[in-house]
C-alpha cells in the first residue's frame, strides 16, 4: 500500500513539474521576437476553467513606454461576432426570432431569400458595405446601423452570390443580425449585450465603447502599427488606415466590443454550462453549416469549427483592426482555452498562436 502510495506522489509530481516547465516556455516564446515583430499583448492560457499561464509583454503606449499590465482593456475586433451570435441565440430561446426566419421580416433591404442563419454563417451573400460609405457618407459624421442599412438600400450594390451558395465572411451580415435583433427584441443592441451577457457574467470591463469613452480609460491597450523608415511603432489612429473605426464608430455587431482577458475566460468558462443557454441551443452554434449543393462550411455562429482535431472539436475566432490582433481559441476535448490579445499587430502573430496552442494540445 505504501509504495502504491510513492508511486502516485512521484507520478503527480511528474505531471505538475512537466506543466510548469511547459508553461514556463511560453515567456521565452514570446520574447523570442524583438523590434519589428516585437509581441505588445496580454496571453492567457487555462485548463478546465484554471488559468494555468497570464502575462503582459510591450507596451500600453509606446511612445511613453507605459509598460502594459495583464488587466489592459482591449479592442476585440472580430471577436465580438461571437457575443453577437449569442444575442441571436438568446432570442432564439425566447421565442422572439427563428434562424430559418426570413431577413425581410425584420429589415427592408434589396436583396430577398437571406435568412438569419445565412446571416450567421457568413453564406448570406450581402454586398459590403464599407466601400459604398467610403464612396458616400459624410465623413464629418459618425455612421451607426441605420446609415449603413439606409445606404445599401440607395445604392444598392449587387449581391456577391443566392443565399447559401457559398461562405464569404460578411461584416455586414453581423451589423444586419444586430438591426434584427434590435427589431425583435425591440430594445437597443449596446443595452441587451449589457442586460444579458456582460452584466450576469460579470465581465465589469468589458462593454461597447465610443471612442470618447476608449480614451477616458487609463488602462485601455492603445493600437500600434510598426513604421519601417522610423523604426518605431506609432499609434494606429494615426494613419488614414484606421480613419473608418472613426467615421463608422456607431456600428454595432460586427465589432467593437472591448474586454481583458480575464473578462473573455469568464465568458468561456460561462460557455460551458447553461447560465446564458442551453447546451442544446449552443451545440448548434458550433455545428458546420451545409451550403446548397450540400458542401459543408465550418463556420457556425460567430465562432470558425475544427471538428476533427486528434485533442478534438475545437472552436475559435480571430480579430483584425488597426493596431490589434486578437483570439480566443476553445479545445472543447480538453476544457482548454487560448486568449491572445496583441495591441501592435505583431507580425509573428499567428505563428505565437501556433506554437502556443501545441503547448495547450499536450
Amino acid at each position: 500500500m505504501k509504495k502504491i502510495c510513492l508511486f502516485i506522489c512521484l507520478v503527480s509530481v511528474s505531471i505538475c513539474f512537466a506543466q510548469k516547465t511547459k508553461y514556463k516556455s511560453i515567456d521565452s516564446i514570446v520574447q523570442s521576437y524583438n523590434g519589428k515583430d516585437q509581441f505588445s499583448g496580454v496571453v492567457l492560457l487555462a485548463e478546465n476553467g484554471k488559468i494555468k499561464y497570464e502575462n503582459a509583454f510591450g507596451y500600453r503606449d509606446f511612445a511613453q513606454q507605459t509598460p502594459l499590465e495583464k488587466s489592459a482593456i482591449f479592442e476585440l475586433a472580430s471577436v465580438s461576432k461571437q457575443f453577437t451570435a449569442m444575442i441571436i441565440m438568446m432570442l432564439k430561446e425566447k421565442g422572439l426570432l427563428q434562424y430559418d426566419d426570413l431577413l425581410e421580416k425584420y429589415i427592408s433591404l434589396p436583396y430577398k431569400g437571406i435568412t438569419i442563419r445565412n446571416l450567421l454563417t457568413h453564406t448570406s451573400g450581402l454586398p459590403d458595405y464599407q466601400a459604398i460609405m467610403d464612396a458616400h457618407w459624410d465623413k464629418s459624421k459618425v455612421a451607426g446601423n441605420d446609415d449603413i442599412l439606409a445606404y445599401l438600400n440607395q445604392y444598392q450594390p449587387p449581391k456577391l452570390f443566392e443565399p447559401g451558395a457559398k461562405y464569404a465572411y460578411s461584416n455586414a451580415g453581423y451589423v444586419v443580425l444586430a438591426s434584427v435583433a434590435e427589431k425583435a427584441a425591440g430594445k437597443d443592441f449596446i443595452a441587451m449585450c449589457r442586460e444579458y451577457i456582460f452584466r450576469p457574467l460579470k465581465m465589469k470591463h468589458t462593454d461597447i465603447r465610443t471612442l470618447e469613452e476608449k480614451a477616458t480609460i487609463q488602462n485601455f491597450a492603445v493600437g500600434h502599427i510598426y513604421l519601417g523608415p522610423k523604426d518605431v511603432f506609432m499609434r494606429a489612429d494615426s494613419f488614414p488606415s484606421s480613419n473608418y473605426t472613426i467615421w463608422l464608430g456607431n456600428r454595432k455587431g460586427p465589432g467593437r466590443v472591448s474586454s481583458t482577458v480575464e473578462d473573455l475566460l469568464k465568458w468561456d468558462k460561462a460557455l460551458y454550462s447553461d447560465k446564458l443557454i442551453s447546451q442544446q441551443t449552443l451545440a448548434e452554434a458550433f455545428t458546420p453549416m451545409k451550403l446548397n449543393d450540400g458542401k459543408i462550411s465550418y463556420y457556425g455562429f460567430g465562432w470558425v469549427i475544427i471538428p476533427n482535431d486528434p485533442t478534438g472539436k475545437i472552436v475559435w475566432h480571430n480579430g483584425d483592426n488597426p493596431g490589434y490582433k486578437t483570439e480566443i481559441m476553445r479545445i472543447l476535448g480538453k476544457k482548454n482555452t487560448l486568449i491572445v490579445l496583441c495591441n501592435n499587430y505583431s507580425a509573428q502573430f499567428d505563428t505565437i498562436i501556433k506554437q502556443l496552442r501545441a503547448l495547450l494540445s499536450l
